[in-house]
């Protein structure tokens, strides 16, 4: 008997599949594939996803949707948007810990994974300024959901940094920053 992995992903733009053709060639359905290959499973996947959702519209307008929904496992990518809204992060914790209480409540010891931040520094459709002012922020919210995610049981943070470099090296596209975002700032099929 084959096992199948269900899979749930959660968040902003990114796991909405803004910037790919569909959710199959998007991020959800890059990671579903990437587990079936890794751990020669099945893998069985939805997405609750909406572009400019922050952490606390996440919680209270999709995970109300995510009800009748069963997963193993819970991927979860936010932070641009709370970046973009210029949320504290004092704001930033106290979201993220009643999102991840609420996912909790629903999915009782299921692992909760959150994705790295978006690289903003590296989006070719910002001026320096907002990229370094942003940039930024969105680091500080990274640090901020590492030590988040610390405090939780089977809630995990993938922590590591997404630079351009790190992708010309991973994926041979090298001094074209734009091959990586379909739009300048989501991702693109590459990616």
């Amino acid at each position: 008997v084959e096992k199948t992995i269900r899979l749930l992903t959660i968040g902003e733009s990114t796991i909405a599949g803004v910037g790919a053709p569909s959710h199959q060639e998007g991020f959800t359905g890059t990671l579903a594939k990437a587990l079936a290959e890794k751990l020669q499973v099945n893998t069985k996947w939805q997405v609750f996803a909406k572009s400019g959702y922050t952490a606390a519209k996440v919680k209270e307008r999709l995970i109300p949707q995510t009800k009748s929904s069963e997963a193993d496992i819970i991927v979860i990518g936010l932070g641009g948007n709370d970046a973009f809204t210029l949320n504290s992060p004092a704001k930033w914790r106290k979201d993220i810990n009643a999102l991840i209480h609420e996912v909790k409540a629903l999915f009782v010891d299921v692992p909760i994974v959150f994705i790295n931040m978006p690289p903003i520094k590296s989006f070719p459709a910002f001026t320096p300024l907002i990229k370094l002012s942003i940039g930024n922020l969105v680091e500080l919210l990274g640090n901020e959901l590492e030590a988040i995610t610390s405090d939780h049981e089977h809630v995990y943070y993938y922590g590591r940094k997404i630079t351009f470099d790190d992708w010309s090296e991973r994926f041979g596209v090298e001094n074209q920053p734009e091959k990586y975002f379909s739009d300048g700032v989501h991702p693109s099929l590459i990616t």
